[in-house]
């Protein structure tokens, strides 16, 4: 079985428990940097071993720990994307560069992943979340996408910004579109499904940062790095909740 249909059935277990979703990103001092989101389903793991085992077979008892890139995806399914809109294929490529790492133990309940890129500039990141929808558009629909049917799709647009004196996160939201999914009854299920997730976002800064206009905003002792935890119905439903400015000290 190939990871990423394992990894379809593991969000269909989602909806029986909670998951914590970690976004970093790492800005070096010349603005390039790295960004990843790290999922935590491990509580998953100690609810559903006996469903889990039953998908896996033989494998059961075996540990993953893998590492794929979109880009390997796409050519093994190049014949698919090759059908798609040239709008399609553009934003795919946008994803070509993320790394997707998986670590699973049943013995250990662990189950951990990892999507990560580089950057050369913060403004590369633009919608990159959002982005993740248009693997739904591929063959497998949301077993495309390793962090579940829906994942990034928050009805918004978001920008980061970095000059060196300021940093910024804004989320857009697009009202049209939030209108339209309070219509959806699949709404409905997905805060069932994530009302007791958790979303992270940890940031860290090659200068001291004289201050966040977040006030729930947690300093690392060198106060290069900054903690801010929402609850995934934030993230999903008021995405500009996330908004924030970072200062920095000259």
């Amino acid at each position: 079985m190939k990871l990423y249909k394992l990894l379809s059935f593991f969000f269909l277990l989602a909806t029986l428990t909670s998951c914590t979703f970690t976004e970093n990103i790492y800005v070096n001092d010349n603005g390039s940097g790295k960004f990843s989101v790290n999922m935590d389903g491990s509580a998953l793991m100690e609810m559903a071993g006996d469903q889990i085992g039953s998908q896996m077979g033989a494998d059961a008892k075996k540990d993953i720990d893998s590492t794929f890139t979109f880009k390997q995806l796409f050519e093994e399914k190049k014949d698919s994307i090759a059908k798609l809109s040239p709008e399609t294929q553009k934003e795919l490529k946008k994803l070509e560069n993320f790394v997707v790492d998986t670590k699973m133990s049943s013995a250990k309940k662990q189950f951990l992943m990892t999507l990560s890129t580089d950057f050369k500039n913060v403004n590369e990141l633009q919608d990159i979340l959002q982005t993740m929808g248009t693997l739904q558009k591929l063959e497998g629909g949301a077993s495309a996408n390793p962090m579940g049917s829906g994942f990034g799709d928050n009805n918004s647009k978001l920008s980061y910004t970095y000059d060196g004196k300021k940093f910024t996160r804004k989320a857009v939201i697009d009202e049209q579109k939030r209108a339209a999914k309070a219509k959806d009854s699949a709404a409905d299920m997905s805060k069932m499904i994530f009302a007791s997730s958790n979303y992270i976002l940890k940031y860290h800064f090659p200068k001291k940062i004289k201050k966040v206009s977040n006030p729930n905003a947690l300093f690392s002792d060198d106060r290069k790095s900054i903690t801010i935890q929402y609850t995934f119905t934030d993230y999903m439903e008021n995405p500009d909740k996330l908004n924030f400015d970072v200062e920095f000290e000259k």
